[in-house]
């Protein structure tokens, strides 16, 4: 329950940040006399992790960042309760139960 309301908070404040992040882009655009500069995001969509987590993993090396729980929870800011790791490949990240979800590349 606690993760799911955690995963909940995430998403409700990247969702914030995503809509303040378009409406200054659509004001720079009506202001601009330039044509409109089309941005490709090079992060790929995160995976979630999935119960059951597995216990074996195979060995193989394809890193993956896998965002995992800090365990800080603060009344002021900033207070990171989240952290990018860099964890062997996606079972692993996965195996890790403090881990919510990940990317194929290593952490930057």
């Amino acid at each position: 329950m606690y993760k799911l309301i955690l995963n909940i908070l995430v998403l409700i404040v990247a969702g914030s940040l995503l809509s303040c992040q378009s409406h200054k882009q659509t004001e720079t655009n009506l202001t601009s006399t330039s044509p409109p500069v089309v941005t490709i995001l090079d992060k790929p969509a995160a995976t979630q992790c999935k119960s059951p987590r597995r216990q074996l993993c195979t060995k193989e090396y394809r890193p993956v960042c896998a965002t995992r729980d800090t365990g800080v929870r603060c009344v002021t800011t900033p207070c990171p309760s989240t952290e990018q790791v860099t964890k062997s490949n996606a079972c692993s990240a996965c195996a890790d139960e403090k881990v919510f979800s990940y990317v194929e590349s290593k952490c930057s």
